[in-house]
């Protein structure tokens, strides 16, 4: 994801990532009102961005119990002048050690950005940890990864203008 993101912001754009300690939330509640100031954070974020990229481990077939539930939190938006991810390319990126996995892992992303109201890019990057196209500092080793991950940037950039246009 940060990868990503770098080169997002290789084309100009402003980036913020949000992950690990960032997305650690209370169980989403519907029915308790009070947020976090993390939970404020991520919120007003997605609020403001033209563009999302959202990355999840494969776990048991499906996303990681972190991701799911920081999304949910996204009903938060349900009122706002955006609805929830409305108008929002959302690049996708599913990582686990096999196909199966990151598929389905992919798959279900796609589901809940649909659910959400959002526009998932065409392309989707399945990124099989057993692979090693990412070095242990972060780096791109694979050619081939590296043209994906170009590929997702300009992707999610190219509905920006239009959804800043509004």
């Amino acid at each position: 994801m940060a990868a990503v993101l770098r080169s997002v912001e290789e084309r100009g754009a402003t980036t913020t990532l949000l992950a690990g300690a960032d997305i650690e939330l209370p169980t989403y509640a519907p029915e308790r009102p009070g947020r976090t100031p993390a939970v404020q954070r991520l919120v007003r974020e997605v609020e403001r961005a033209d563009g999302i990229v959202i990355a999840s481990p494969g776990y048991h077939g499906g996303i990681s119990g972190m991701v799911k539930n920081a999304l949910d939190y996204l009903e938060d938006l349900r009122d706002a002048p955006r609805p929830y991810l409305a108008g929002r390319a959302v690049g996708l990126i599913a990582c686990a050690d096999g196909p199966q996995a990151t598929t389905t892992t992919l798959t279900a992303l796609r589901a809940v950005v649909h659910a959400l109201r959002g526009w998932p890019t065409p392309l989707g990057i399945a990124l099989q940890t057993s692979e090693r196209g990412v070095g242990l500092d972060g780096t791109v080793e694979s050619t081939e990864l590296a043209a994906r991950i170009e590929a997702m940037a300009d992707q999610v950039l190219t509905f920006v203008p239009v959804a800043a246009a509004r």
